[in-house]
């Protein structure tokens, strides 16, 4: 267990330092000789750092700026989103910051069309990378998520496009409105790419066919505290029985699901679906881990957990009644 740890670590620490390089790349080779503007919080920095300097004649270091702008996000990410999370995002920041600091401001071409396209493709090959192993790059993923979190109706895409407007929209007012638009063909081409590497849905069904049911349930609900349906299937050319076993996740999960489905089964069919929308119960992050909490013998305060009052009551008799039993199918408490 502990080689397998230390190879995911060591894994998702070369996926940091590789999206970091990529993106500081696409910064000082593209965009910021173009005055075109990345997306999240370096983008933001990137304003910030030019408005310092032409309105303030300030210098402070892109990268610095960077750094200094994650760290109250890393705290808020650290306390409310997710230790594992935020930890690999940050470790991401700080060797951005690194990048940015050491690599050359070299314009590679005089086209703006062309910085403003390639600089987008770039980054978004890093940000892609990075959330296919379940890593961020920090600054607007983690207060997306937090955001998502607070109003659960909401899409974190629908805070992506309104923190990126912002700073779109200050540019143009700022400087001229020909880097906005100029910013937006780049963040289109980012976008475009970054949902070809990963993908753009915020919900994934994932069908897993397994001869390990009980073993793959039990992890699951462990690790995840997702819901599932368990349907008995049968082979097409042996007869044999099996079962499939679906659940919805969301899309930042993806990468520890596939991880834990080949550690119990490594011979498991799954098939992973994009899914548009959820019509019924999906508990988000914070409310698995309450319901984990609970699961483990903690008492939680009535009045502090995340979850409704009847899922709260629903799973405390769960787990005070039924704690060695199985779920049944007839649960009215499913994700998908």
């Amino acid at each position: 267990m502990h080689k397998i740890f230390m190879q995911d670590f060591g894994k998702k620490m070369a996926i940091s330092c590789s999206a970091a390089f990529l993106c500081a790349l696409s910064m000082n080779f593209f965009l910021i000789p173009a005055h075109v503007y990345a997306a999240g919080i370096n983008g933001a920095a990137q304003l910030l750092t030019d408005v310092l300097h032409d309105w303030l004649n300030f210098n402070i270091p892109i990268g610095l700026l960077v750094l200094l702008l994650n760290l109250p996000i890393a705290w808020l990410g650290w306390v409310k989103v997710g230790k594992s999370f935020t930890f690999f995002s940050f470790v991401t920041v700080l060797l951005t910051s690194v990048f940015l600091s050491v690599i050359p401001i070299s314009p590679l071409s005089s086209d703006i069309i062309l910085n403003s396209i390639f600089g987008g493709l770039i980054s978004a090959v890093g940000v892609g990378i990075a959330l296919k192993f379940g890593i961020s790059t920090g600054g607007l993923d983690i207060i997306a998520i937090y955001l998502t979190r607070r109003n659960r109706n909401a899409s974190s895409g629908k805070y992506f496009l309104i923190l990126n407007g912002i700073i779109i929209v200050l540019a143009g007012a700022i400087y001229e409105w020909q880097f906005a638009l100029y910013t937006l063909i780049s963040r289109f081409v980012n976008s475009y790419v970054i949902d070809m590497i990963h993908t753009k849905y915020q919900k994934l069904t994932v069908i897993t066919i397994t001869d390990h049911k009980d073993k793959m349930i039990a992890a699951i609900q462990d690790q995840f505290d997702r819901g599932m349906t368990i349907i008995p299937s049968y082979g097409g050319f042996t007869g044999r029985k099996r079962y499939s076993i679906m659940m919805v996740i969301s899309h930042y999960e993806l990468y520890d699901m596939e991880q834990l489905i080949k550690r119990i089964d490594p011979h498991a069919f799954t098939n992973i679906l994009e899914t548009n929308k959820i019509i019924g119960l999906f508990h988000t992050e914070e409310q698995q881990k309450a319901i984990q909490r609970m699961k483990h013998g903690e008492v939680l305060n009535n009045k502090q957990h995340v979850l409704s009052d009847d899922d709260f009551d629903y799973f405390q008799q769960l787990f005070n009644n039924q704690t060695n039993k199985k779920f049944t199918n007839h649960t009215p408490y499913l994700d998908e």
